[in-house]
C-alpha cells in the first residue's frame, strides 16, 4: 500500500496572514495613507504578481495586495466561488487590517467582476476603480463568440498539458517578474508552477460565466472616479481578423465602462498584452492608480 503525503503549502516570501471567518488570509500591506489602493488579482494570479507596481503605489498611499481565500497562499476553499462570497471576504479582510474605506479598487482580469460585485454590495466603501483590462459583466454583448465568457471556459488548458509545460511555464513567468527581489521571485516561480496552484488556476477560470450573470442581476457601478486600461498589443496567437474583432469590442467596452461614470476615463495601450500589462507597463498602471487616488481625494 502507498503511503500518500500532502506536499508542505508554500510558505509566502514577504507579507503574513490575517484570519476570516476562521480562515488564513494572505495580506501584504505597504506604504501609507488612504485612499487605500487595494490589488484584486485575475484568474492563476496572485497577490504578490502585482508587487512592482505596488511598491510604488505605496509611495503614495498604502497600497494592498492580496489572496482569495482558496488561492495563493491563503488557505484552500472550494472553488470556484460567487463573486458575492469573494466581495464579502475581502470587506471583512480590509476591515480587519483597519482599513474600513472607501478604498480604490485595482482590478486585473478576473478581479474585475470581483471588484464590481464588492461596488454593488458596498458601494460606500468604493473611492475609485482602476480596471487593468478586467472583465465585465457585459463583455459576452461587446466581443465576439469566439472570444465570449464561455469560450474563455472551455479554451482553458486542462492540468496534465500544464504539467507537461511546466519548465516552460516557469521561465516565461520568470521573464516577466526578472525584476522582482531574488528572496520573492524564486520561491514565487515555484509555486505558480506547482501542480495544486495551477489546479486552483484552472477552477477560477469555470467562475467566467457564472460571475457575469451574478453581476448582471445587480446594480451599475456607483459614480465614483474610473481609469481603464484597455491593452490591444498584437496577439500572436490570433488570427489577424480575430485580433481585429477582440480589439474593437475591448475598446468599445472600456469607453461604455468610463462612460458610465462622471469622472472615467479609458486609456488604450498598443504596446502590450492582457496578462503582460503590468510588467510592460507598470508605469501606467501606476499613474492610472495615483489619478484615481488624487480624484477621490479631492
Amino acid at each position: 500500500m502507498t503511503n500518500r503525503t500532502t506536499p508542505p503549502r508554500p510558505v509566502p516570501p514577504i507579507g503574513g496572514f490575517q484570519e476570516v471567518d476562521g480562515r488564513r488570509i494572505f495580506v501584504h500591506r505597504t506604504g501609507r495613507g488612504g485612499p487605500a489602493a487595494v490589488f484584486l488579482p485575475g484568474a492563476g494570479a496572485v497577490g504578490l504578481d502585482y508587487l512592482g507596481v505596488q511598491e510604488e503605489v505605496a509611495r503614495f498611499t498604502t497600497a494592498v495586495g492580496y489572496d482569495r481565500g482558496g488561492t495563493g497562499y491563503s488557505d484552500p476553499l472550494p472553488l470556484p466561488r460567487t463573486a458575492a462570497a469573494v466581495a464579502a471576504e475581502l470587506r471583512a479582510l480590509l476591515r480587519a487590517q483597519g482599513l474600513p474605506g472607501p478604498h480604490v479598487l485595482v482590478a486585473h482580469s478576473l478581479g474585475g467582476l470581483y471588484a464590481h460585485r464588492f461596488a454593488q454590495l458596498y458601494p460606500g466603501d468604493v473611492a475609485g476603480l482602476v480596471w487593468l483590462d478586467a472583465l465585465h459583466r457585459d463583455w459576452d454583448r461587446f466581443l465576439p463568440p469566439s472570444s465570449s465568457l464561455a469560450a474563455c471556459e472551455r479554451r482553458a488548458p486542462d492540468l496534465a498539458r500544464l504539467e507537461q509545460v511546466r519548465t516552460a511555464l516557469r521561465e516565461n513567468h520568470a521573464r516577466l517578474r526578472v525584476d522582482f527581489p531574488a528572496h520573492v521571485r524564486e520561491p514565487l516561480l515555484d509555486a505558480k508552477v506547482g501542480t495544486e496552484w495551477l489546479r486552483v488556476g484552472l477552477a477560477e477560470r469555470r467562475a467566467l460565466v457564472a460571475a457575469a450573470a451574478e453581476l448582471r442581476a445587480g446594480p451599475d457601478l456607483p459614480d465614483v472616479p474610473v481609469v481603464a486600461l484597455t491593452a490591444l498589443g498584437p496577439d500572436p496567437v490570433l488570427d489577424g481578423r480575430t485580433t481585429r474583432e477582440v480589439h474593437e469590442g475591448k475598446a468599445r467596452l472600456g469607453a461604455a465602462l468610463v462612460g458610465a461614470v462622471s469622472r472615467g476615463e479609458q486609456r488604450v495601450l498598443t504596446d502590450t498584452l492582457h496578462h503582460r500589462l503590468c510588467f510592460d507597463r507598470p508605469e501606467a498602471v501606476v499613474q492610472a492608480v495615483r489619478d484615481v487616488v488624487d480624484l477621490a481625494r479631492s
